[in-house]
């Protein structure tokens, strides 16, 4: 909807001034709901937001994502950004200020920068199916949160990045930082994470599915374990709870998770688990365009 369709149930010498105070109204409306800072110089003065920095960058140092060098020569480091995402539940409350360290790919070039970057990722049509497969079994879904997935992948180009804002070394501002493993948003990064996924879900005994290549199994019949992959977010499901326990603890051994436990929302789906059957709405992401359209 823009502001200008008001124009018909009003008289032309007050429509201008009506819809610049109405746009007015709704950036203010939005700014307010958001609360998301756009750089660092915002989110530097608020203490949820630089904790959040802080938790972001100890978990690059602890994957031992760079190693701080001198720029070879011939070579021209990337730059890095500060991104900010308040993370909300279903009822759109605050659970996690969340900060991202984020590359600048756009200024990479393929065949020097990169070369492979395509990453699949499950299809709604197949979280839909997985969710109907679950409930006809009378199985619960369950749900992983892989931290800092990105930084997980290896890298086998030569890649330099600039330091982050906020937290360059001192006396060592004019150094790079040379990467080992991947970053978000750099554009060989989601393709470097999926190949660290898979060789650990293979190394686990998953086989990968041949006709969707985000979708994994584990054993047969009653000892079967299903699982769908969107980037860093899991859903498993089976019949025998150990086998999924099992399978949880692996993977904490193999990446930082957090164990969400029963599926409640993803991807913008609310999931209702009964003992008969599943739930999927998405009344809350209904409503939110409504409020944010102001037709509520």
């Amino acid at each position: 909807m823009r502001f200008r369709d008001l124009n018909q149930i009003y008289d032309e010498t007050s429509e201008v001034e009506l819809v610049e105070s109405e746009e007015e109204a709704l950036v203010e409306a939005l700014l307010a709901e958001t609360e998301e800072p756009t750089n660092y110089k915002e989110a530097a003065v608020h203490q949820d937001w630089i904790d959040a920095m802080d938790k972001e960058m100890q978990s690059i140092l602890k994957n031992e994502t760079w190693e701080l060098v001198k720029l070879s020569t011939g070579k021209k480091p990337i730059g890095l950004k500060w991104v900010y995402k308040l993370k909300r539940n279903s009822d759109g409350e605050v659970v996690k200020h969340k900060a991202r360290l984020v590359g600048k790919g756009y200024v990479q070039k393929q065949d020097i920068d990169f070369e492979e970057v395509f990453a699949p990722v499950a299809r709604l049509d197949t979280v839909r199916l997985l969710m109907a497969y679950a409930a006809n079994n009378g199985w619960k879904i369950h749900r992983l949160d892989v931290k800092s997935a990105f930084l997980h992948g290896d890298f086998e180009e030569e890649v330099y990045v600039s330091q982050p804002e906020g937290y360059a070394v001192k006396g060592k501002e004019q150094h790079v930082l040379k990467l080992s493993k991947a970053l978000y948003g750099l554009r060989q990064a989601p393709r470097a994470w999926n190949v660290k996924l898979d060789k650990s879900l293979k190394k686990l005994n998953f086989r990968r599915c041949l006709s969707e290549q985000a979708v994994y199994t584990r054993g047969t019949r009653s000892n079967t374990v299903i699982l769908g992959v969107y980037v860093d977010d899991l859903i498993v499901t089976g019949g025998n709870a150990d086998q999924i326990s099992l399978f949880k603890r692996q993977m904490m051994i193999e990446f930082e998770m957090t164990d969400l436990g029963l599926l409640s929302y993803y991807l913008g789906i609310e999931v209702e688990q009964k003992e008969d059957h599943i739930t999927m709405k998405q009344s809350g992401y209904a409503k939110k365009v409504l409020m944010q359209f102001g037709m509520s």
